[in-house]
């Protein structure tokens, strides 16, 4: 478990889903949300700004176009909610499962040194996501990139249809 620098616990022990916001979807797409899900609990790094001390709670749901992070304590009492307008992140999640798309397609033919080209690119989307969830994040919770990345993941999977 992650440690903040005055010793307090900085992670995040539970993540949900707010299905009226998001909704269900096929059995595959829920599959890939859960273990988004079960990876990111499994490591990170989730701190507030403001020093309000973890570990954490995180509901996600999306309201008039925005993911909004619910964020409470561990007996989930709130602490606070951050919007995030999704606009930002609609080119790089489209162009992320258009890679995506490519990738598994290529598996199943392509030469190894296309398949690694294409595995580099989808990586590179994967950083660029990270790096703007981190920016946008910026002043509001400190995460670590590894964070970032899973949380940038649990995103895709929010949009992701099947």
């Amino acid at each position: 478990m992650a440690q903040s620098e005055d010793g307090s616990s900085a992670t995040l022990i539970e993540i949900t889903l707010d299905e009226q916001s998001i909704g269900r979807n096929t059995p595959d797409v829920e599959q890939e949300r859960e273990l988004a899900i079960l990876d990111l609990v499994e490591s990170n790094y989730f701190e507030l700004a403001d020093d309000q001390s973890g570990p954490y709670t995180l509901q996600l749901s999306v309201v008039e176009n925005r993911l909004v992070f619910n964020i409470s304590d561990k007996q989930r009492q709130p602490i606070t909610a951050i919007g995030l307008a999704l606009s930002p992140f609609r080119r790089i999640v489209k162009d992320y499962f258009l890679i995506c798309d490519s990738y598994f397609e290529a598996i199943k033919t392509a030469p190894p040194s296309r398949i690694e080209a294409i595995d580099i690119g989808r990586r590179s989307l994967h950083n660029e996501g990270s790096r703007l969830l981190q920016e946008r994040l910026k002043g509001k919770i400190k995460l670590d990139f590894d964070t970032s990345r899973r949380l940038f993941t649990l995103i895709c999977a929010l949009h992701w249809k099947g």
